[in-house]
């Protein structure tokens, strides 16, 4: 076991004892949730382009199935370890429960830099690790979502697989599909638009104004980009963005769609800086402007350290796990923090941040659209009845805002921060279906009805 993926599930871990404070909990339910229902492991053996055999080791991990079949995305990177899966798993079975949908927690991966593989290499190893897990995997049973270098033509494979297999079409297996083939409306943007109806919740709650809000987004993938197009169109003030190689800063805010627009077309945020086209610098419309104009229009290349102790409103990590530690809590100047990543903040520093006042919307809640919405691709798969798109963002942001409220309002009651009232409140539901099943206080020679 390595430390860091021991010290991510450890760390998990307790943010359930810290819940467990403030919940009349049966014991045996913390012993089941200290515990995933099952791990598998597997090797993957895919043949490469050039006729040479390589071997990867993926994972899948169910957590908890008591309030349904476990849900949870695959991610393809080399960093993959079987402790992270079994936190990701964790804290699957703790968003469903926040916002109320009947699934539990489950999580898979994959050990490879997908970058370094052709587009039929990462066919066949998608393919492939369906294969592996068939017999672990299934509508009533687990159902696999995109993660982290993993999408919805990935997610196609992967169905198709299954269906291969089992000999019938069963669409309802996976979530994250492309519409074409029983994807939903509205999953595209879900983990983004779950962040943003919180935030939204926010601004009601905190009574500012928009255009008054400074945002720093670390992390420009699909939730990054889609969090900062909705709140730029609200009249946000989006002043700094990064992704794995860099981070532009601009003081007075950057221009969002046209950085999506590069972005989209392949460029990294630092080529986002340096290739550009005539409109983007009006004073000398040259392509890669070095005028002394560039930076006033364009804004300056900063690191991903520098973007996360930015003196700025609202930070949003949407990048890794771990990304404020008790190295650099301390360095926090944001008043908010919107966790649109899984686990960007370890416990030790969120005893720091909460030290500062700084208010930390919990993963469990600030990143639950996409579940929230897979579920409703997966009801969807099953009825045969598909949504509009206007439907999915009604009904996500009518959960999203329902728990927001129901959690910011117990915070307030029991007096602590907002992760620690999220797994409180997720915690209540869990223990009240692990209860109905009998515990051993129910099965106490000694119990009454």
């Amino acid at each position: 076991m390595s430390d860091q993926g021991s010290n991510i599930f450890l760390d998990a871990i307790k943010r359930l004892d810290s819940a467990a404070k403030h919940v009349d909990v049966d014991a045996e339910v913390l012993e089941r949730l200290r515990y995933p229902k099952s791990i598998l492991q597997v090797s993957i053996p895919v043949r490469m382009d050039d006729g040479s055999l390589k071997v990867f080791q993926g994972y899948r991990v169910r957590h908890d199935d008591t309030r349904g079949p476990t849900k949870g995305g695959i991610r393809f990177h080399p960093d993959v370890c079987i402790e992270e899966v079994q936190a990701l798993a964790f804290w699957m079975t703790f968003k469903c429960a926040v916002v109320g949908i009947p699934f539990g927690g489950g999580k898979g991966g994959v050990i490879v830099d997908s970058k370094q593989l052709s587009r039929m290499e990462l066919e066949r190893l998608s393919r492939g690790f369906i294969g592996q897990v068939a017999d672990f995997i299934g509508p009533e049973t687990d159902i696999p979502a995109p993660d982290l270098y993993t999408n919805a033509m990935i997610m196609g494979w992967m169905m198709n697989e299954y269906s291969n297999i089992r000999r019938q079409r069963t669409p309802a297996v996976i979530t994250g599909k492309p519409i074409e083939l029983g994807g939903s409306l509205g999953r595209a943007d879900a983990t983004g638009r779950g962040a943003y109806y919180c935030i939204k919740q926010l601004e009601k709650v905190k009574g500012w104004l928009p255009q008054d809000v400074r945002v720093a987004v670390q992390g420009f993938g699909n939730a990054g980009q889609h969090v900062s197009r909705l709140l730029h169109a609200d009249g946000y003030r989006i002043v700094a963005v990064s992704d794995s190689k860099g981070g532009l800063y601009k003081k007075a805010g950057l221009d969002i769609p046209r950085v999506i627009e590069l972005k989209q077309q392949g460029y990294s945020i630092r080529d986002v800086y340096t290739t550009r086209s005539v409109s983007d610098c009006p004073k000398c419309g040259c392509e890669k402007c070095k005028c002394e104009h560039h930076q006033d229009v364009l804004g300056e290349i900063i690191d991903n350290k520098t973007l996360l102790e930015l003196d700025v409103d609202m930070l949003i990590p949407a990048a890794m796990e771990n990304q404020i530690t008790a190295d650099n809590a301390g360095k926090i100047r944001a008043g908010i923090i919107v966790e649109v990543a899984n686990g960007p903040v370890t416990s030790d520093a969120d005893q720091i941040l909460t030290q500062q006042d700084v208010l930390v919307v919990p993963d469990i809640l600030a990143n639950a659209g996409g579940v929230t919405v897979s579920y409703f691709e997966w009801v969807q798969n099953r009825a045969g009845y598909y949504w509009d798109e206007s439907d999915i963002h009604e009904k996500l942001q009518r959960i999203i805002s329902r728990e927001f409220s129901a959690i910011y309002g117990l915070m307030n009651n029991i007096q602590t921060d907002m992760r620690t009232a999220a797994y409180t409140h997720a915690l209540n539901r869990i223990n009240d279906a692990i209860r109905s099943q009998g515990t051993s206080l129910y099965f106490s020679p000694t119990h009454k009805d």
